[in-house]
């Protein structure tokens, strides 16, 4: 796995942060444990990230919400707590291990009804909906393999509707963007994705830069036009 390095002063001002403003329930906080205690990577994004995809939810008035990658489920239980009674995260998860985990922490966190875990490889469940006609999505959250990026955003286009909000992690992955070869397993694909961003004629988009407990990295923001 690619090495990301933290400063001490990073991790200390996001767990201050964390502790003053973003205030992550109860429920959030177990599904870290939960996923250590599985043996699951702790590549979950951190709770300011996560704060800020439930305000994107709801300042967007999104109530049908796409996420590629699961993992334990953190950032699904996010987003679904920005959601309408009647809205809907439909999430991707390649390994079942990581679905099941995921899938009693949203559970336990009364998010259950809200939530859709699809297992298996996310372009072939991005295809599969798109056959089932599902209505559009409103926002959507791309955190997966990285090779993929690219492939997601295409996705992201068909499957969204216009003006929908697009948000994809890990962006910047310790400046690997400028020297894939820091990375050549997930680098390349990030750039790539950068490009699509870039040049698609149905997105405009923006990267922010940040820095925190996952090191020196960074998101995209799209609109779908």
């Amino acid at each position: 796995m690619f090495e990301h390095k933290p400063l001490p002063g990073w991790i200390d001002t996001e767990r201050f942060l964390s502790d003053v403003v973003v205030h992550p329930g109860e429920a959030l906080q177990r599904v870290a444990a939960a996923a250590e205690e599985a043996g699951l990577p702790p590549i979950e994004v951190a709770p300011n990230a996560g704060k800020m995809l439930k305000l994107l939810v709801q300042l967007t008035g999104a109530r049908r919400v796409l996420e590629i990658g699961t993992l334990a489920g953190y950032s699904t239980i996010w987003m679904a707590q920005g959601l309408p009674a009647d809205g809907t995260v439909v999430t991707c998860e390649f390994l079942p291990k990581h679905a099941e985990v995921a899938w009693a922490n949203i559970d336990a966190a009364g998010l259950g009804e809200k939530v859709e875990i699809r297992l298996g490889p996310a372009l072939d469940t991005l295809a599969a909906l798109e056959e089932e006609g599902r209505e559009p999505f409103d926002f959507i959250f791309i955190d997966a393999d990285k090779e993929n990026d690219s492939k997601y955003l295409d996705w992201a286009v068909k499957l969204g509707r216009r003006g929908a909000a697009v948000v994809l992690d890990n962006a910047v992955w310790e400046g690997a963007v400028l020297d894939p070869g820091m990375d050549p397993a997930n680098a390349p694909g990030i750039v790539e994705a950068l490009k699509v961003l870039g040049s698609h004629p149905r997105l405009d988009a923006t990267v922010i830069q940040t820095v925190g407990a996952k090191g020196w990295d960074g998101f995209a923001l799209a609109r779908i036009m």
